[in-house]
C-alpha cells in the first residue's frame, strides 16, 4: 500500500479582533508610569497581541478599597489579539502582583485616531438623590424610631380597667 503524499500548508493566521483593555494598578505604580506600562505591554504581547496605543489614563481615588488600596492608576490600552489570548491575559492579571484589576471589551468600533485621542473625564460631584436623604419629618435618624418613641405613647395608669388589647 502506498503512502499518500500530504502536502502540509503553513497555520493560517488566526483572526486578529481588536480590544480596549483598562488595567488597574496600584497607585504606587505612577511613580514608574513606564515600568507599569512595560508591565501591561509584556502580558498582552506574551498571549500574541500586538499594541496599538498604550498610556496613563488616570490616578484617581477607588470607589472601595481593593487589595488595601484606596487610590489607583490606570493604564488604557488599545490591541489586537485572538480571542483566545483574553482569558490567559485575565488570568495573568489573576497572579499578578502588579496589577488589581483588568476589563477588556471590543473595540472594532474604533479608528486609530478616536484611541489616541481618549482622555478621563472630569469626576462630577455627586448628585444627592432623594433615596439618600431621610424621609420628610424624621430627623436625622432616618425614620428608624417608632411613633411612640417621640413621647407620643399613652400613658397606661390612665388608661380605664377594660381598656388596653383589642
Amino acid at each position: 500500500m502506498a503512502k499518500k503524499k500530504t502536502t502540509e500548508a503553513a497555520p493560517a493566521e488566526k483572526a486578529q479582533t481588536q480590544y480596549e483593555a483598562m488595567f488597574l494598578l496600584p497607585a504606587s505604580a505612577a511613580a514608574e508610569v513606564d515600568a507599569s506600562i512595560k508591565t501591561v505591554t509584556g502580558i498582552i504581547e506574551r498571549h500574541g497581541g500586538k499594541i496599538l496605543v498604550i498610556k496613563k489614563w488616570d490616578e484617581r481615588k477607588l470607589m472601595y478599597e481593593m487589595k488595601k488600596q484606596k487610590r489607583g492608576l490606570y493604564v488604557i490600552t488599545y490591541f489586537t489579539a485572538p480571542g483566545e489570548a483574553i482569558a490567559g491575559i485575565e488570568r495573568d492579571v489573576n497572579l499578578s502582583e502588579d496589577i488589581l484589576r483588568v476589563l477588556v471589551t471590543d473595540a472594532s468600533h474604533l479608528n486609530k485616531e478616536e484611541m489616541e485621542s481618549v482622555e478621563p473625564q472630569p469626576i462630577q460631584p455627586r448628585e444627592e438623590r432623594s433615596w439618600d436623604r431621610p424621609p420628610m419629618g424624621m430627623g436625622d435618624d432616618g425614620g428608624r424610631r417608632g411613633r411612640f418613641d417621640r413621647g407620643d405613647r399613652p400613658d397606661r395608669s390612665e388608661a380605664p380597667a377594660g381598656a388596653g388589647r383589642e
